[in-house]
């Protein structure tokens, strides 16, 4: 047996006092898990010599059984102790306490029996057992068991001194997806920290699931109290965290139920409070709210949406309108095409409210399949020179296959690559880089155009620029709208134009709603405008007819109109 054998009591968790009460059977093991040292008892029973070199299920077999594998890795690798009950050949029970060791594992035998009168130890064990079970591992946070017993616990005694928080995080999936899951488990632990910061004397908070947490708060004054302590902590989270030397921002939206008014029971208090989380996202996320009957209302008809959604295809409820593009000489160039819902009961439904929806539901495959093909076939109808710029959203541009789709999509409808203009946000750039990367130069060998739409409002990487093939960069409304008032909208406007021009890529102002800021634009070198000035989103129907008014007022600039005039009628024609 080795000489020089560790001091074992300091293996034991701090202060316990498991180890002192316990039979003298243990053993120290390496990661591979042979093992390194021993005391004389196990020596005695396993017959071991000096240089033994045993493995964990030589000893224990029963430690080779797959769930209790597992639980001694975790050991290992999460530094917190577990116990396990065995049973002998002679049928008697035996205990033993894993331990995480430096460079190892340190296990410790004792008789179920020899413990009928260690009540502490016993107890210690217990006590240890309880809290794992009941305690999240990364944050140390209360787990769901314990807050779904807390909840059934509290309710019949606290009448309505009691609100319950649930606490989604804002923006937490950018950092997983772009730091790696490792920064994504600083930032939980540092989540937990802030929430427990605002916590009073009788708040309770939790853990759910990934970055879920709820708050339990017995308080007097609901929802007064409640709503203080939510907007403490949204508060609380406009702070920047630090990971590894990186800044990341990670906000928190928060619902709020109180009983017994939003319900008397866990069940219907954590809809409420569901429900009302959902409306403070919906409202723009970074922000608290209180239950309202009327949010119910709201949601059912988002479910009404939900089943509709699952039918408007095949029940041919979508159409397209399209947006002319118009060159610095004042010329149409062509139309982006714009998905539109006509519901048979609710009317025409706005992208904003259903594209979420289908993505979340796995349906803009199919329905971005449909709103190419369409696009495609209208512009056959267009002047050669036209071109279409149909939006993917992420969910669509990252399925499997969607480079041969786009391809058979155009021969199948007979239409020139070069005459489709894709156009994807920043946000589909934060997965898979390399695979995008692939997607993206595919799409530009088959002759594509590829825009950046909405640049500026997203996470705005300028590696995004030098590392995929853009062709074009479209500047967000929201830098247009006071564009003409605002003299920091100037600088970014005309920084974007500068670098893209020097990265050799077009530049596509959006949202351009007065003559004055279309004379803006061109003066500062803007490649292309669209926006209501120009053309509000035209039905197909009306697309001839605009195209003709677009050819007479290219006319009238050659007989001799000034640079205003021109321009005015150029664009100005295109609204009629």
């Amino acid at each position: 047996m080795p000489e020089n054998r560790p001091d074992w009591p300091k293996l034991v968790p701090q202060g316990s006092e498991f180890f002192h009460r316990a039979a003298a059977t243990f053993s120290l093991w390496d990661l591979d898990l042979v093992i390194i040292d021993w005391s004389d008892e196990l020596t005695k029973r396993e017959g071991f010599d000096g240089q033994s070199t045993a493995k964990l299920w030589d000893v224990y077999p029963a430690l080779a059984n797959p769930p209790i594998a597992a639980l001694v890795r975790h050991v290992i690798e999460s530094g917190r102790p577990r116990s396990v009950r065995l049973m002998r050949t002679t049928d008697e029970p035996c205990d033993l306490l894993l331990l995480p060791a430096k460079d190892g594992l340190a296990i410790i035998e004792i008789d179920a029996g020899d413990l009928a009168g260690e009540t502490h130890a016993k107890d210690d064990e217990r006590a240890l057992l309880r809290h794992q079970a009941t305690h999240d591992v990364l944050t140390g946070l209360p787990n769901r068991r314990r807050f779904s017993d807390e909840l059934a616990r509290l309710l019949p005694t606290k009448g309505s001194n009691l609100a319950l928080m649930q606490i989604d995080l804002d923006d937490f999936k950018p950092v997983n997806d772009t730091l790696g899951h490792g920064a994504g488990d600083i930032v939980l632990k540092l989540a937990a920290n802030r929430i427990r910061s605002v916590l009073g004397t009788d708040d309770t908070a939790f853990r759910l699931a990934g970055d879920e947490f709820a708050i339990i708060q017995i308080a007097q004054g609901q929802p007064s109290a409640g709503e203080r302590l939510a907007d403490t902590l949204v508060a609380e989270f406009k702070k920047p965290f630090v990971v590894d030397g990186i800044t990341v921002f990670v906000g928190a939206s928060v619902g709020i139920a109180i009983a017994p008014r939003d319900g008397d029971e866990g069940e219907q208090l954590m809809k409420a409070a569901d429900v009302a989380l959902y409306a403070a996202k919906k409202e723009g996320r970074r922000r608290a709210r209180t239950f309202d009957p009327a949010m119910l209302l709201v949601l059912e008809q988002r479910e009404l949406l939900r089943r509709s959604l699952r039918v408007a295809l095949q029940h041919k409820e979508f159409f397209l309108e399209y947006q002319p593009l118009v060159d610095r000489c004042r010329t149409v160039t062509g139309f982006e095409a714009l998905l539109r819902w006509r519901h048979p009961r609710l009317g025409v439904i706005p992208p904003i409210a259903f594209i979420p929806m289908a993505e979340a539901d796995g349906l803009m495959s199919e329905i971005g399949q449909w709103v190419l093909e369409e696009a495609c076939r209208a512009a056959l109808n267009w002047p050669d020179h036209y071109t279409v710029a149909v939006n993917l959203s992420p969910a669509e541009f990252l399925t499997v296959g969607f480079t041969d789709r786009v391809s058979q999509t155009l021969d199948l409808v007979g239409f020139p690559a070069e005459r489709l203009e894709l156009e994807i946000t920043e946000t589909v750039l934060l997965e898979r880089t390399t695979n995008n990367l692939d997607t993206l130069n595919t799409l530009n060998v088959l002759g594509i155009q590829i825009s950046l739409d909405d640049f500026g409002t997203e996470y705005s990487s300028l590696s995004y620029l030098k590392n995929f093939p853009f062709d074009n960069i479209k500047i967000d409304k929201y830098f247009i709208n006071d564009l003409l008032d605002d003299e920091k909208s100037q600088t970014i406007v005309r920084s974007i134009i500068s670098l893209s021009h020097g990265l050799d890529m077009r530049v596509t102002a959006e949202g351009v709603e007065t003559a004055e800021q279309a004379s803006w634009l061109l003066a500062e070198g803007c490649d292309r405008l669209q926006g209501y000035f120009l053309s509000p989103p035209l039905h197909v129907d009306r697309l001839g007819s605009f195209i003709r008014h677009g050819k007479k007022a290219r006319m009238g600039a050659a007989a001799g109109t000034t640079r205003a005039q021109d321009t005015q009628m150029a664009i100005g024609q295109g609204s009629n």
